[in-house]
């Protein structure tokens, strides 16, 4: 599977694409640092119309607008509040697939990872959203795959 790589490891940096036509929109800062290689799944489409997102257990320096072969390891669900027109608080699904490269067997998806990847999601952006984040249980390889398979463009 191919993961268009978004954002670098260790930077505050979250960068804006077009995911159907992986062209550059704009730049924000975020409240903390992107932990993994984060990115989207390419042919893929999720409940909130963009592709699906992916964090990239790495060492390697992965680099913005680069695409990565990955094996799919497991999957983290997130939920993300927002308003409908009137108002009213609704929940999305936005889950994360969590994947490796696929010459790198160093990673696991152990539960340093899992603490990881949560305290990021819920406070990444701190800074500028006024709705919440929720994660929920992380899953293994076959509930992603199950995930990818059903939004598949």
């Amino acid at each position: 599977m191919k993961v268009f790589i978004e954002n670098e490891a260790g930077y505050k940096l979250k960068n804006l694409f077009d995911e159907k036509k992986l062209e550059y929109q704009e730049t924000i800062e975020v409240a903390r640092a992107y932990p993994y290689p984060y990115g989207f799944l390419l042919d893929t489409t999720g409940e909130d119309g963009d592709n699906l997102d992916v964090f990239v257990l790495t060492n390697q320096k992965l680099h913005s607008g680069q695409i990565v072969e990955v094996e799919v390891i497991g999957l983290m669900e997130q939920f993300e509040q927002s308003w409908d027109v009137d108002q009213q608080a609704k929940e999305e699904i936005d889950h994360n697939i969590i994947a490796k490269l696929k010459a790198d067997e160093r990673f696991d998806y152990s539960d340093a990872v899992k603490r990881k990847l949560t305290a990021f999601v819920l406070h990444v952006f701190d800074n500028i959203r006024l709705g919440k984040t929720r994660v929920g249980a992380f899953h293994d390889k076959q509930v992603a795959m199950d995930f990818i398979y059903s939004n598949q463009d």
